[in-house]
Formats: C-alpha cells, structure tokens, sequence
C-alpha cells in the first residue's frame, strides 16, 4: 500500500476536525436560540467522538496491510467527510426548532456511545481497516451479543440522526447514495474475512448483521 493511501484517512481526520471547529466557531457568531443549543452539543459531541478514536486512525495510517481491506476504509472515510462536510456547509432546511430534535440529538449522542462501546469491547481487535490479528479470537460480549457489527450500527444510526438535524439535499443525497452503500459493501467484505475464525458461521447464523430481528 502506497504512503498517500495510508495516509488519506489520517489527512480526512484532520478535515473532519477542522470542519466542527469551523461551524462551531461560525454558529455562534450568526446563530443563536435553542436550535444554536441543539446544533452546539451535536458537534460537540461529534468532534469529541473523531478526538476518541483519533489514535485508533493514527495506527491504521501506519500499516502496510491492504489485501483484506481492499481500499475500502478510504472510501468510507471519504464518503463520511463527504456527509459530515455538506451536513454542515450548505444551508439547512429547517431554519427553526423543531420538538423533535432534542430526541434526534439523543439518539444521536446514544449510537455514538454505542459505537465506542463496542470498540473498547473489541480492544486490541479492533481497527479501521478490515484485518485480522495474530490469534485473533471471536467476541461475544457486550454490545456483540445483540448484533454482529454494532460499531457499524452505531455508525449508521448517529449519521442518519446527525444529517435528520443538519438536513438539507446533499447531506441526504451523501447519506443514502455514499455512506450508507459503503458501509454495506464494508461489511460485506469484512463478513468474508471473519469467516477465516472458526465460530463465526455459527455466531453469525444467531445474529442480526445491525439492527436485531432485521438484518
């Protein structure tokens, strides 16, 4: 794997981050009311979630390994600045409150949580490009014992919460044609390579890939 493509993620980190801070910075000296509130905690909260699994993309930026990814994180990563950058830059729909977004910014908050939840439950196993470790050993516990992926699940709901609240046509058109498509094909991938550890068949056969009782 050539540098530039080891890393891409690191430098769309670091648009991401620098993406927040801009909008929170801009916000707060245009916007203001309870929506101001609502807009301030997501990002807050967002920026924080990038800070948290900053070290785990500074590995992944490090390592030579290409085959089982297949390119794939790129693409991910890209497809989510892409949804994040048009969520935030170009003028949303809704221009006032509405009562339902405190609950759009909990849901949002709770599958950010979800997600690192699963990631610490992962530990060492974890990483942003699709591989296996040395010794790798299946995980049931935690969040596993609901759903096989749920740091995808967690991906998946708190986009779809974070582009409901920063709606407009490209940030929706982002999330549907770009970030949702690449992460199931992601999956898809990853799927192939964990059936390399000899209980996942079995595991899989007694869970949903995201979202219980669905797929």
């Amino acid at each position: 794997m050539n540098l530039l493509a080891r890393r891409l993620p690191l430098a769309l980190l670091a648009m991401a981050l620098l993406s927040i801070t801009v909008t929170l910075v801009v916000r707060w000296t245009t916007d203001g009311g309870p929506l101001l509130i609502i807009h301030t905690a997501v990002l807050g909260i967002y920026l924080c979630w990038l800070l948290a699994e900053a070290a785990t993309t500074v590995r992944s930026s490090r390592t030579t390994e290409a085959a089982t990814d297949r390119g794939t994180v790129n693409v991910y990563a890209t497809f989510r600045l892409v949804t994040l950058v048009t969520a935030v830059f170009v003028a949303n729909d809704w221009t006032g409150f509405r009562p339902w977004m405190p609950v759009a910014a909990v849901v949002f908050t709770g599958s950010v949580v979800f997600r690192l939840w699963a990631i610490r439950t992962l530990g060492h196993f974890y990483s942003h490009r699709v591989r296996l470790v040395g010794e790798h050993r299946l995980i049931t516990t935690g969040p596993y014992r609901l759903v096989r992926h749920p740091a995808y699940t967690g991906m998946a709901i708190s986009h779809i919460a974070f582009v409901l609240l920063f709606l407009n046509p490209f940030s929706a058109g982002a999330l549907v044609a770009l970030l949702l498509p690449t992460l199931v094909v992601r999956i898809m991938i990853e799927e192939k390579v964990l059936l390399e550890i000899p209980e996942y068949a079995e595991f899989a056969a007694r869970r949903k890939r995201l979202i219980p009782f669905v797929w």
